[in-house]
């Protein structure tokens, strides 16, 4: 049977789900935004307000893997999204909407500017607690017969990793090397991480992106791809990953956290762990840029090479620490390639150097002002830059979450709100419209050199929903890598009632 990939029909096959799983159809379908899978995602709102994602997924073992996963994950009680209803057949099914805030998403909140905010790293700790449960717990209840599209991390595995690697971003990037003294660099490789035990659940893609936070829990998505293999592989995705840019000393403290975590559920050689928890480090980056060249270059989804001098930063920093193993034709095409792309070093306050964000962006610079602002507390914001473009968005059409005693205290940036919000169907849809517009304008403003545009969001008091779409509108954009210097400004905070 041939699955269908069009938009109005999936619609209806999705409506039809829900109606028959809720009772009735959906007032409303979003399309969501699913980066670099070749899944569709929306989101359905029902009369009641209740909502659920419905996914398409085009490959029929990816789906059943994940469906499989989700249910044995479940019934050890580990935090991943219920599923509600699934019609194998046709590629859907409908599962727990967990919201729309990544660990990442989180992490860009509370960033100020390139550093690394100390007060996301108490969840990060309850992240790397959890993992150890979905690795050994999670991984005794799972069926590996439906793993895919392998069901181990064997030598076979890897060998598909390194040469997308190579091929995807090595050669993409038109990058020298000697053939034959790669492969044995690669073999090498795989012999030292073979040593490890590869008896446990590796999630494939622990990453912050695929971790959602629910009334400040985490929730976990996107383990389709996981098979049998070594406990350091997830860790290293988590504490590796590209454009997080966590410092090395953190990372060091986060790693002891698990570490801590996973002897309370089997016992743990710490020194022989961390010893080959490099390599798989290794691995896990090679992984991804190999991903990152797939989908920047040759799929143009330019996003994606905003990642690639962080991802070059944690190498860098991986063969500054000594890997456990010799890869000299691998060191030296990474020589080439920093000097290509290039990195920007920088001292720690020990004095050890580490080569954090700071990245030169392959886009030119563009700084992008959104701000939130009240329309009876002086209306629209000036523009201060004489740049003069943009865009100016009502949001007093939506429902107002200041109506409402418990609510009024607090802001757009607080969870509640946004979870009022995204419960609402209208708020979704203008999401979309104003994202799209954006977004098109950012693309191609970049494109023709400009250096400035100016985003508002208003509404009634300055305090919920213009708050909400400023803040939601500036973590996207960063999560996309547009613009060299987001500046958001909330105009009316010092009237909100902490300010007061």
């Amino acid at each position: 049977m041939q699955l269908t990939t069009d938009s109005a029909q999936l619609h209806a096959q999705l409506s039809a789900l829900f109606a028959a799983t809720f009772g009735a159809a959906p007032a409303s379908i979003h399309d969501l935004r699913a980066d670099g899978s070749d899944r569709k995602l929306y989101r359905l709102i029902g009369q009641d307000a209740a909502t659920a994602v419905g996914v398409f997924g085009p490959q029929p073992e990816e789906n059943r893997a994940f469906l499989s996963y989700s249910r044995s994950l479940r019934s050890v009680g580990l935090p991943v999204p219920e599923i509600y209803a699934a019609d194998e057949a046709s590629g859907i099914y409908l599962e727990e909407d967990l919201g729309g805030t990544t660990l990442y998403d989180l992490l860009c909140q509370m960033r100020v500017g390139d550093s690394f905010p100390e007060t996301i790293i108490p969840f990060y700790r309850q992240v790397l607690r959890l993992l150890p449960q979905v690795q050994v717990r999670g991984g005794g209840a799972i069926d590996y017969s439906v793993a895919w599209p392998h069901p181990e991390f064997d030598r076979r595995a890897m060998m598909w990793d390194l040469n997308y690697f190579k091929y995807h971003f090595l050669k993409l990037a038109q990058t020298p090397f000697h053939e034959g003294r790669l492969e044995d660099d690669f073999e090498r490789l795989c012999d030292f991480l073979l040593q490890a035990d590869r008896s446990h659940f590796l999630y494939r893609d622990f990453q912050s992106r695929n971790i959602m936070v629910r009334q400040g829990k985490p929730w976990l998505i996107d383990y389709q791809g996981g098979r049998r293999g070594a406990l350091q592989y997830d860790a290293a995705s988590l504490l590796y990953d590209a454009k997080a840019a966590i410092p090395q000393a953190v990372r060091q403290q986060l790693l002891q956290c698990y570490l801590d975590a996973l002897e309370e559920v089997i016992p743990v050689d710490r020194e022989s762990f961390q010893y080959q928890f490099r390599g798989f480090a290794l691995v896990r980056i090679l992984q991804a840029m190999g991903a990152y060249g797939y989908r920047g270059w040759f799929q143009q989804k330019e996003h994606f090479l905003s990642s690639i001098p962080y991802a070059l930063a944690n190498i860098t920093q991986l063969f500054a620490d000594g890997l456990p193993v010799e890869l000299p034709e691998l060191e030296q095409a990474f020589e080439i390639v920093n000097g290509e792309l290039g990195i920007v070093n920088e001292k720690e306050e020990d004095g050890s150097q580490f080569p954090i964000s700071a990245p030169r962006s392959p886009l030119p610079a563009l700084t992008i002002h959104i701000t939130s602002f009240s329309y009876k507390r002086g209306g629209y914001p000036a523009d201060a830059t004489g740049h003069g473009g943009g865009f100016v968005f009502d949001c007093r059409s939506l429902h107002n979450p200041g109506r409402y005693p418990e609510y009024k205290q607090l802001t757009g940036q607080d969870q509640s709100v946004i979870e009022f919000l995204e419960r609402e169907a209208d708020v979704e849809q203008f999401w979309q419209d104003a994202c799209g517009l954006v977004e098109r304008s950012v693309k191609a403003y970049l494109e023709r050199g400009f250096d400035h545009i100016s985003i508002g969001f208003g509404c009634t008091g300055g305090q919920h929903r213009s708050v909400y779409f400023a803040e939601r509108l500036a973590n996207y954009l960063r999560s996309q890598g547009l613009g060299g210097s987001i500046d958001l400004n909330h105009r009316e905070a010092a009237n909100w009632p902490a300010a007061r």
